[in-house]
């Protein structure tokens, strides 16, 4: 459990009342988080007359891929973005093809993000040169989850759903991984499929009270 006191309380309802805001496609919610996945190579054994194909039981491990993930609920829309490492360059990039190229129209983008530490704008002048990193930051309104809570953050929910739907099988490559997320980010957009957050400011004040300072 998160340790109680001011600062969780503080985060936690500031993220449930961005959640309660009404649509705005010129201000939209956007929760951004990320996983990673090891790429395992399996040997099959072919099917033969009179014996079934077969897969073996030793596989060989290749390279981890990193899995960017930013979800809009209100608009039932997700990007996942594939790369080879996992760091504050990787995550800087991913910053700027939303504002660049999914949300370019928008003022803002309400980004929800946990506290890792590559969660920084700090990692877009890792990446950038300051003007173009200021700019990008220019379109974000960053609202962290507190410590210790991220399953405020939606997209651990749609992280969750990719693991179970795409992401169980054996993946050899890059390559693969990425037509099998391609196809299960389109189909997931296409049909609407969203989160419905009904978890508010007020249930927290009374499911969560534990967790709120005493006022002395």
């Amino acid at each position: 459990m998160p340790k109680p006191g001011a600062e969780f309380v503080a985060r936690m309802e500031d993220i449930l009342d961005v959640y309660q805001r009404p649509y705005d496609p010129l201000r939209p919610v956007v929760c951004l988080d990320e996983t990673n996945r090891q790429l395992i190579e399996k040997r099959s054994i072919p099917a033969k007359p009179g014996n079934p194909g077969r897969e073996d039981y030793e596989y060989r491990r290749c390279s981890v891929a990193g899995l960017f993930v930013a979800f809009e609920p209100l608009a039932c829309k997700r990007v996942v973005r594939l790369t080879n490492t996992r760091t504050a360059v990787d995550f800087a990039h991913f910053l700027r093809e939303l504002v660049e190229v999914h949300y370019s129209r928008c003022e803002k983008i309400l980004l929800v993000m946990d506290n890792l530490n590559i969660h920084s704008i700090s990692s877009l002048y890792k990446a950038f040169e300051p003007a173009l990193a200021r700019q990008i930051a220019q379109r974000l309104d960053i609202h962290y989850t507190p410590i210790h809570a991220s399953w405020l953050n939606m997209a651990e929910i749609e992280i969750g759903i990719l693991s179970k739907q795409c992401l169980s099988r054996s993946l050899s490559s890059l390559e693969h991984m990425a037509r099998q997320v391609n196809a299960w980010t389109l189909h997931r957009n296409s049909v609407c499929s969203t989160v419905h957050w009904r978890f508010s400011a007020s249930d927290a004040g009374c499911k969560l009270r534990k967790l709120y300072p005493s006022i002395l």
